[in-house]
């Protein structure tokens, strides 16, 4: 089972959003027949195996095995992945984005589709995917936060000046920097 399967056709999109097929699709996190879901879901075998042959047309959801049971072949099914990500191609950009500058949320948008992307394509199956991900909150008064960037910014092109040789593995930083919301901001 991958990690993430990154669905980038619309008859992918259409076959998984569907409340009953997510439903379906979650109870195959594990190889269970139809018959097995079906008594989780409190539906019939038929209405499942109608959900499970749409999963598996669209390569959401596999055949694993087959096993006789009272003289019928069951399949045994299993989600081709712990997580299903939409690509923002499948509906595209609608209308014109102006140029961006690195300190606008359209610039933001767009890096965060291309980090979603990178990661989607990444081979799992190789023993050690080396990645790392870093996470904080900060806090920067409005009167140094053009001091704050501009450090920022220098420190990154100081990393990638040390390490943009053309040697060695590749690897792609990408840095976001956006607001959050405060609890004054939740409770509104």
């Amino acid at each position: 089972m991958r990690d993430v399967l990154y669905l980038e056709q619309i008859e992918q999109a259409e076959a998984l959003l569907k409340p009953q097929r997510i439903e379906v699709l979650r109870r195959l996190a594990e190889p269970h027949s139809c018959t097995e879901v079906a008594g989780e879901l409190n539906q019939t075998p038929q209405r499942v195996y109608y959900h499970v042959k749409r999963l598996v047309e669209a390569g959401l959801a596999t055949l694993v095995s087959e096993r006789r049971v009272r003289g019928i072949t069951e399949g045994v099914y299993q989600a081709t992945a712990r997580a299903y990500w939409l690509s923002p191609g499948l509906v595209g950009r609608l209308g014109l984005r102006r140029a961006q500058d690195e300190l606008s949320l359209g610039y933001l948008l767009d890096l965060v589709e291309q980090v979603q992307s990178d990661i989607a394509a990444l081979d799992r199956d190789r023993p050690e995917l080396p990645s790392l991900g870093v996470s904080g909150d900060i806090r920067v008064r409005p009167e140094l936060r053009r001091e704050f960037f501009d450090e920022l910014r220098t420190t990154l092109q100081d990393l990638f000046s040390r390490y943009g040789g053309a040697e060695g593995d590749a690897f792609r930083l990408a840095v976001a920097c956006y607001p959050t919301q405060t609890e004054e901001q939740d409770h509104e």
